[in-house]
Formats: structure tokens, C-alpha cells, sequence
């Protein structure tokens, strides 16, 4: 009795492949989901500048004063740019929103 090898045909297309969106001819795409944002959240920052001489800069307290008090409010240093003899320090902190500055909860009872 012989038997017989039977090869089986691979199809010419892969049905596991996803099939290409359809792009419009005119060059525009179009999106078909959104974007996903991966990192930190979002956040809205409000900033401020301190000029300051490169003499208040390297006299070791100035800075370190000026730094400690905006630091106190919540701001953050985030860059020194160049200005010849001047140094403009960059600050930054999280905007606050209005939420923050309401308190939540119930009013203490009034006494009549």
C-alpha cells in the first residue's frame, strides 16, 4: 500500500495580520483612536524670574537666600539663563487651582 505525501497550500494572505486603514487620497490622515499619553500626568505650571547680578550669584548667600525663600512658597528652580553681567533665574511651581484653596467639609455650627 502506498500513501501519499499531501502538501497543504499556504494561503497568499495571513489572516492575522490587521487589515491597513483606509487613508484618504488627498494626503490628510485622519485618526481613528485617540492618543494615549504615557509619563507623568499633565500638569499646568505658573513661573517667575529673578534678575540678579553674577556678583549676587557667587557671593555664596544671596542666592541661597533668595532660592529658600521663594522655595518656602512652593516655587522650584529650573534654569539660570545667561544675561552678560546679569543671571535671570527661571522658577517654577504647580498652578494652584481654585479647588485647592477652598476647604472641604461642613461649616462648624453657629450658636444661636
Amino acid at each position: 500500500m502506498a500513501m501519499g505525501i499531501d502538501f497543504e497550500d499556504d494561503p497568499d494572505e495571513d489572516p492575522d495580520d490587521p487589515d491597513e486603514p483606509e487613508q484618504p487620497g488627498d494626503g490628510s490622515a485622519t485618526a481613528t483612536r485617540p492618543m494615549l499619553s504615557v509619563g507623568l500626568p499633565s500638569r499646568e505650571w505658573e513661573y517667575s524670574t529673578q534678575v540678579m547680578t553674577v556678583a549676587q550669584v557667587a557671593d555664596g548667600t544671596t542666592l541661597v537666600k533668595l532660592l529658600k525663600d521663594a522655595g518656602a512658597d512652593g516655587w522650584e528652580l529650573t534654569d539660570v539663563i545667561d544675561g552678560g553681567e546679569k543671571r535671570v533665574l527661571l522658577l517654577r511651581r504647580p498652578k494652584r487651582s481654585e479647588r485647592e484653596s477652598r476647604r472641604v467639609g461642613f461649616a462648624p455650627p453657629t450658636s444661636n
